[in-house]
């Protein structure tokens, strides 16, 4: 398939109600008929799988939009590159065959022998399932087509982890909760998740207090796929969004009511140091992105938009960070002469530079 470039990756764009809800993102796991789930591969069944669905993917419509390769034959950095941009699993187990296929704006994704033959994903700004959902059918058809896939009239789209199977649809969302973790009630709110049937993750890592995320971002997936259908899922997980975002909210106005100074120490303190600091690590950048979106949302500042903040969630990670810093000829003060420590310099001066029209309202 030839590459075609798109200017704008999709976390790039706004979306409905992404002052809480970031993004959106629907997962479709298949598998091919008549082949072993890529942890029974043997001889060349892994190589058959690839090359079919890379083929399939070759005959649909737009395919030049698309570029196909191999995960097996990236390197450390690349592989943490896709990891970084929630293309593939963390902890995905790579067979020689497994391999990519993605869209220019990084919409739409594909991995192929990776737990499954194929699981195919879409990602949308904000609270907007019915687009993701959209994304990921119209491709899912298309490839069905070319494709015979597993499945029965009893247990649906046949899948490697007994869970995803029936509509063989996950589910997630990447939600900031900064005024409900400030507020002192995100335990109540994460047992609440929980207890209707949902997973819920510290999106980047653990915060400073025990069960808190690190910059309050949380990762809300369905779990089971296999007991209801399609719509049923959506709707569920989609009035659960709304219900958290109502919530966020309520609690962000009576958080800038009752702790008008908090609220603005917490904010400024984050601004100087963006402002001042030369050096600023992986989890700072996280948690002072976290802090100025939450004073954005607060109306204590104005100059930036919501996707260009979710942008640089992306932008400061440190893998792709590293990546600019090797395919570019960046100078550095003389003092700056370790990765790490041009990684560190290379995030405070991308901080700075986007954060540079913002000015502060209040």
């Amino acid at each position: 398939m030839r590459k075609t470039e798109i200017s704008d990756a999709w976390y790039g764009s706004n979306g409905p109600d992404n002052d809480v809800v970031l993004s959106s993102r629907v997962r479709l796991a298949r598998n091919l008929a008549n082949f072993p789930f890529p942890q029974g591969f043997k001889n060349s069944d892994g190589d058959r799988v690839q090359s079919l669905v890379f083929d399939a993917f070759h005959k649909i419509d737009e395919n030049e939009t698309y570029q196909s390769l191999l995960i097996s034959e990236l390197d450390s950095l690349g592989q943490k590159i896709l990891s970084e941009r929630g293309v593939i699993e963390p902890d995905s187990i790579l067979q020689t065959s497994s391999g990519l296929i993605l869209r220019g704006d990084g919409r739409v994704s594909c991995t192929v022998n990776c737990y499954d033959h194929i699981r195919l994903s879409s990602f949308v700004t904000g609270l907007d399932l019915s687009n993701a959902k959209k994304l990921v059918k119209e491709i899912d058809d298309k490839l069905q087509k070319h494709l015979q896939i597993a499945g029965s009239v009893e247990f649906g789209y046949l899948t490697s982890a007994i869970k995803d199977a029936g509509s063989g649809m996950k589910i997630s969302l990447l939600v900031h909760l900064p005024a409900i973790s400030y507020g002192g009630m995100l335990d109540r709110v994460l047992k609440e998740i929980m207890s209707e049937g949902f997973s819920v993750i510290g999106y980047y890592g653990s915060g400073m207090t025990l069960g808190s995320s690190l910059g309050a971002f949380y990762k809300i997936s369905t779990e089971v796929s296999f007991s209801e259908d399609e719509e049923i899922q959506l709707e569920k997980i989609n009035n659960l969004g709304k219900k958290i975002i109502d919530f966020e909210r309520k609690v962000r106005l009576e958080i800038a009511d009752n702790k008008p100074t908090f609220v603005r120490d917490l904010v400024y303190k984050a601004i100087a140091m963006v402002k001042y600091s030369r050096f600023i690590d992986s989890r700072d950048g996280i948690d002072l992105i976290s802090k100025i979106k939450f004073g954005l949302d607060l109306g204590l500042l104005t100059g930036i938009e919501t996707n260009v903040l979710f942008s640089l969630l992306y932008r400061v990670q440190n893998a792709h960070l590293s990546y600019v810093i090797r395919s570019s000829d960046l100078s550095y003060e003389k003092d700056v002469n370790t990765e790490e420590l041009k990684i560190e310099r290379l995030r405070s001066l991308i901080l700075q530079e986007t954060l540079n029209t913002m000015q502060i309202t209040a």
